[in-house]
């Protein structure tokens, strides 16, 4: 296999396995909220301030390994 069919496979886990851990962190985290408003119903708006907080954080982390998995496909550094 090739350097570059190497890079494409890494890319690919790197977008693929962002996407799953996004996707269950951001489920996990409003299933939780909604238990949290459900028991607490007066801390729900503190509760939703921070979950869309969290939210942000996690897709940012996602779309950094995206930002950086694009590098490698257009720029790069490790093919001759």
């Amino acid at each position: 296999m090739t350097d570059t069919g190497l890079v494409a496979v890494a890319c690919g886990l790197i977008i693929g396995l962002g996407a799953i851990g996004a996707c269950l962190g951001i489920g996990t985290m409003g299933g939780r909220f909604i238990e949290g408003a459900v028991r607490q119903p007066e801390l729900m708006n503190e509760l939703q301030t921070k979950m869309f907080l969290l939210a942000g954080l996690i897709d940012a982390n996602f779309l950094i390994g995206v930002g950086v998995a694009m590098m490698f496909v257009f720029a790069n550094p490790f093919v001759k």
